[in-house]
């Protein structure tokens, strides 16, 4: 009986500890909750195995706890710098607590691939974290199509895109158009069709509201890029045409060249530039315009 009762004591010891340790871990997490915490406060984190070790089975809780303070983190709530160093270490604990947290792996690795300073600048660790997403996860085909999107935007790497695509194209129940995106991949050549359509899927795909507006943003800047280019061939079409360069759009329009003055994807009406260029009103809301114009080059 003596030893029975010590037993039962030790154990009931032990769940004390763990469950204190539990929510001490919990109350660690979320002591940045509310208030500005600077780098050196979220660094002390424990790992996720330590963690989830801890967890008493909550692990999910607590995975969607650290997914949050990730979001709160690169969203700038913790302080305004915009220096990401524990971005991934957050995404990392928190797929190491839930491995099937989904959109930690898919709107995660797209915070970090971004460029500075519209995201982490760490498309390396975006891989990563969506290598171990597919290991974790290997039938949820959109990850790799989320992996052929950093390799080809961010890595500007059409062959790993092209393998990545492939791959989640063998998965049961992919959508036939990953097979296209591998043909398209093995042009090895930067498309402007090809960027807005990986764009728009992930912004149709995209959990997090901060993914869909860079989306949104991207497609913009893609789109004024598109229009540019048809409107300085109408305009070079009306110099071999009438020997002259247009004053302005009423010339295409009386021509017919146009059907009225061309408005950017604001609302905005595109500049014709005296030496027939074409540009728009306010470059700084395409903010993304100069990386697409480098990328065509």
């Amino acid at each position: 009986m003596k030893g029975n009762r010590t037993v039962t004591i030790a154990s009931a010891l032990l769940f004390v500890t763990l469950f204190a340790s539990s929510i001490f871990s919990l109350r660690e997490v979320d002591t940045i909750r509310g208030k500005e915490a600077t780098l050196e406060e979220v660094l002390y984190l424990p790992s996720g195995k330590t963690v989830k070790h801890l967890s008493l089975g909550y692990s999910s809780l607590l995975a969607d706890i650290y997914w949050t303070r990730a979001v709160q983190y690169f969203g700038g709530r913790f302080g305004k710098s915009k220096r990401f160093d524990l971005l991934y270490p957050l995404l990392d604990i928190t797929t190491d607590l839930d491995p099937q947290l989904i959109e930690a792996y898919q709107d995660g690795s797209v915070f970090l691939s971004q460029p500075l300073p519209d995201g982490a600048g760490q498309p390396d660790k975006a891989v990563t974290l969506l290598e171990k997403g597919i290991r974790e996860n290997p039938s949820y085909w959109r990850l790799y199509f989320t992996l052929g999107f950093v390799h080809y935007m961010d890595r500007r790497d059409p062959k790993a895109a092209q393998d990545a695509f492939e791959r989640g194209s063998n998965v049961p129940g992919a959508l036939p158009f990953m097979r296209v995106m591998a043909a398209r991949m093995a042009e090895r050549a930067y498309d402007l069709t090809t960027a807005m359509y990986i764009w728009k899927t992930v912004y149709d795909t995209a959990a997090d509201p901060m993914v869909k507006d860079t989306a949104v943003k991207h497609l913009a800047s893609l789109q004024v890029k598109v229009d540019t280019e048809d409107l300085a061939r109408r305009v070079q079409f009306y110099k071999q045409k009438t020997n002259a360069s247009p004053a302005s759009w009423s010339d295409l329009v009386r021509g017919g060249l146009l059907r009225g003055v061309p408005l950017d994807p604001n609302g905005a009406a595109y500049k014709l530039m005296p030496d027939g260029t074409v540009t728009v009103e306010d470059p700084s809301k395409f903010r993304f315009l100069n990386e697409v114009r480098k990328e065509n080059k």
